[in-house]
């Protein structure tokens, strides 16, 4: 299951420096994660200050 990332993003970008595949960038207001290219590591939700990366389960 691959992450996302909800409304409490603040656009820091933490998340995008962590991720190893490139899989996460700048949406519209807040950053997304491309599913299709998410490992499901959980390096980009480690690096999040804001808690805002959650498992899709």
């Amino acid at each position: 299951m691959a992450y996302v990332i909800t409304d409490e993003c603040v656009s820091c970008g933490s998340c995008a420096d962590a991720c190893p595949n490139d899989a996460i960038t700048e949406g519209d207001g807040k950053y997304v994660i491309n599913a299709d290219d998410c490992l499901d590591c959980g390096s980009c939700a480690d690096e999040c200050p804001n808690d805002a990366i959650k498992s899709e389960e």
